[in-house]
């Protein structure tokens, strides 16, 4: 982990929309470089006069070589950054946090299932899995979405069929859509989970994950081998500022990823 240090600039070499408010922005350095990052692990970033906001790298390489962010436009700073246009300059800090244990993972069947935008952070995961085929099992990728509008990485997803097993389930369906319709959990039954050769990587919306984990253990798979993204209000992202505290956990330090046997009893506990 970086320590506390100005930003360094980077610039927009690419932007791709990926739906009506979400962008996917490549971002390579002016001059000096970050230290590299590891997939579920963030970066802040600094729209210069506005502020800024810790983003998961979602491409460790994009096409010109840089990181790649997916930011959707919820708030000033990340429609600020979701405006930005090739040639624009950013702040960027980090590697920040701890990121997907895929050594954990190397051996076992690899089950991705992500809710809505939490696909980004996990989609180093698939680039990595993918092109590594060897030191995994069979790899499953479940994605739920509120609508078809909401599926980012649309072509790229596409792409993933075959080399793995793919399903996307959407809440409310429009008139061309014919998958699956449901919550993520639904789509479980379509994997042949072997308990105890399965690591599960969950991110989503804070109730789908809980449901999503509760789930894979009811199906007899370890809660250590369960992991989990959180997230909480990050502000200093370096575990002194206290915002982003889940009980004992400083997430931007101790997560932003844990195991679920960790996350488990801190998530039953209301308002934490």
């Amino acid at each position: 982990m970086s320590t506390v240090s100005p930003p360094l600039p980077y610039r927009v070499a690419d932007t791709r929309p990926e739906t009506a408010d979400t962008r996917s922005l490549e971002l390579v350095p002016v001059g000096r470089e970050l230290p590299p990052f590891s997939p579920g692990q963030f970066a802040m970033i600094y729209a210069f006069g506005v502020g800024e906001v810790p983003i998961s790298v979602s491409s460790l390489r994009g096409r010109h070589g840089g990181l790649v962010h997916t930011v959707r436009a919820v708030g000033a700073v990340s429609t600020v950054l979701y405006r930005l246009r090739p040639g624009d300059t950013v702040g960027l800090n980090g590697p920040y946090g701890v990121g997907w244990d895929l050594d954990a993972a190397a051996g076992h069947d690899v089950l991705v299932i992500a809710g809505g935008i939490g696909l980004a952070p996990l989609r180093p995961v698939v680039h990595t899995v993918l092109e590594r085929p060897a030191a995994y099992g069979r790899f499953g990728i479940l994605v739920g979405v509120r609508t078809p509008g909401d599926l980012v990485y649309r072509e790229e997803i596409d792409s993933w069929r075959g080399p793995a097993r793919v399903a996307v389930t959407v809440d409310r369906p429009d008139p061309g859509w014919h998958g699956a319709v449901g919550v993520v959990t639904t789509l479980l039954d379509r994997f042949d989970i072997r308990p105890d050769r399965t690591c599960a990587l969950v991110c989503g919306p804070e109730v789908m994950i809980r449901h999503t984990a509760r789930a894979l253990t009811d199906r007899g798979v370890p809660p250590h081998r369960v992991q989990v993204s959180l997230e909480r209000n990050m502000r200093c992202a370096t575990g002194h500022c206290g915002h982003c505290q889940l009980g004992p956990l400083l997430l931007c330090r101790d997560g932003p990823v844990v195991g679920y046997d960790r996350a488990e009893p801190l998530l039953a506990v209301r308002e934490l």
